[in-house]
């Protein structure tokens, strides 16, 4: 029973591993990034969001006095969705999601301006989902080493 209990623990620290890397290679924009990486920190972006949205979200029947007039109250979704908390977080995010879609791009040997394809209205958010979907190239590629080798032991600095 022990070691199911530690086996747990260890999978749950190795998620939380996987979902804040992108904070410890914050302006990392070389090198590559598997699927796991990506998509555990879209994960916990998505978790954060709905966590603050439950706490400081709002809607137009409990508005406040705090609007001012402005169409900004405190927890308003046009400042972010949870408020400024969330907004802040979503700034703080910003820099490590565009490096982190960047790596994931070199991890299938294309280039990491391939993101401007998100400025074409509809077809361009869904070839970059299809893009951050497929597997990276096995084996090292121009962008650096497979991330996948069991050899690589650097995964987690």
């Amino acid at each position: 029973m022990a070691q199911v209990l530690q086996s747990r623990h260890g999978t749950r620290t190795i998620t939380m591993n996987w979902m804040l890397l992108p904070y410890r290679r914050y302006f990392e924009f070389t090198g590559r990034s598997r699927r796991r990486e990506y998509w555990m920190f879209v994960l916990f972006y998505v978790l954060v969001f709905f966590v603050l949205n439950a706490l400081f979200g709002t809607n137009e029947l409990t508005r406040t006095s705090t609007d001012f007039g402005t169409g900004f109250s405190y927890g308003s979704r046009l400042v972010g969705g949870g408020g400024v908390i969330g907004g802040l977080f979503a700034l703080a995010s910003f820099i490590p999601s565009l490096a982190l879609s960047v790596r994931r791009l070199h991890d299938q040997d294309r280039s990491g301006w391939l993101l401007l394809l998100a400025l074409i209205p509809f077809f361009g958010g869904f070839a970059l989902l299809v893009l951050m979907c497929l597997d990276g190239t096995r084996g090292p590629n121009q962008y650096g080493p497979d991330p996948k080798d069991p050899g690589n032991v650097d995964v987690f600095r």
